[in-house]
């Protein structure tokens, strides 16, 4: 391991002056600066992560808590995560990953301990019980994803609400009249995600507007559980001929399930999907969707954070705005 004491040697400065150099807590000379930095490079010096701490009353290091559940679809969380690390080493930080289920208990111990110099927290519930602790804390938060009330919050998420209704005007321009929702698991619903409520908000509020009859219905996902869906909603609205789906583990199954009854994609019946777009374009049918921008969503929370930390950012909410990709699996309504 190569010492502060070895690149001031290197680099023919005292110690303290790489030290200064490494905090910033003092002017340094643009040509030892460079001395030093050059010294640090090829030495691979890194400095103690502890003595560094101890210095600046600084971590370096972004708590992210992805409470990893059996009925979310988790290829999104950790493609998120995946981006929030990536950006947080471009602003010098390092993550740690939170997966447990811990609620309140987890938010108190991070600001409690030092653990980390700010937070990131997914899996967002509307009435979300982390939230006093977070406003009672003064260590800097940002959500992905967005509760009822944002006072004293900031938020990064994609628009669900907007999500849903261009969903149901897609297939209203169409000409479709009776849409079904084939939604995520019970569970989700249960916990009052926000995500899932904003998706189910945005598509009756435009279906209401527009005269459109919608159904929904939670899956749990997979062949079986789908199978029952669809027959449920095929018994209660037998006229159905648009489906929009908030449910990656629904997709395929729909679409064979469709198949076997005899109803052609998209000249039978149209489908709709808020999903990845990997999972649209790889789908049987190349699924018109909306996709969820997890790296967008995962950058834009690392750096709101970021500028909180450095005294730049204040409460604030972003909502992307979601865009709808039209593609083979939706079509005009079947004349009846």
């Amino acid at each position: 391991m190569v010492t502060l004491a070895e690149v001031a040697q290197h680099a023919g400065v005292s110690a303290s002056t790489v030290s200064y150099v490494l905090s910033g807590k003092r002017s340094i000379s643009a040509t030892t600066r460079q001395r030093v930095e050059r010294s640090i490079r090829e030495l691979g010096y890194h400095p103690n992560a502890g003595a560094r701490a101890l210095a600046s009353s600084r971590s370096n290091i972004i708590a992210l808590m992805v409470p990893l559940r059996t009925d979310m679809y988790v290829p999104v969380m950790m493609e998120i995560a995946i981006a929030v690390a990536t950006t947080a080493r471009t602003h010098g930080y390092d993550v740690l990953l939170l997966t447990g289920e811990e609620g309140p208990d987890a938010v108190r111990r991070v600001a409690g301990s030092g653990l980390a110099d700010g937070m990131i927290l997914m899996d967002v519930e509307l009435d979300d019980e982390r939230l006093p602790l977070l406003r009672e804390s003064s260590q800097p938060a940002v959500l992905i994803g967005l509760p009822a009330d944002t006072t004293g919050l900031t938020c990064v998420d994609l628009d669900f609400k907007a999500t849903g209704a261009l969903c149901v005007e897609h297939l209203a321009g169409l000409g479709h009249r009776d849409v079904a929702v084939i939604g995520e698991a019970p569970a989700v619903y249960e916990r009052h995600t926000g995500f899932a409520e904003r998706t189910l908000d945005g598509l009756r509020s435009r279906a209401r507007e527009l005269g459109l009859r919608l159904l929904h219905r939670p899956c749990e996902g997979g062949y079986d559980a789908t199978a029952v869906t669809v027959a449920r909603i095929l018994d209660e609205r037998p006229d159905t001929t648009g489906f929009v789906v908030q449910n990656e583990a629904a997709v395929e199954p729909l679409l064979a399930l469709l198949r076997q009854q005899g109803r052609a994609v998209p000249e039978d019946v149209s489908v709709v999907a808020v999903c990845p777009e990997q999972v649209a374009v790889q789908a049987s049918v190349r699924l018109t969707s909306v996709s969820l921008p997890a790296q967008e969503m995962g950058r834009h929370a690392v750096e709101q954070l970021v500028a909180k930390l450095d005294g730049r950012g204040g409460d604030e909410v972003v909502l992307l705005p979601p865009e709808l990709t039209v593609r083979a699996s939706s079509g005009p309504a079947p004349v009846r």
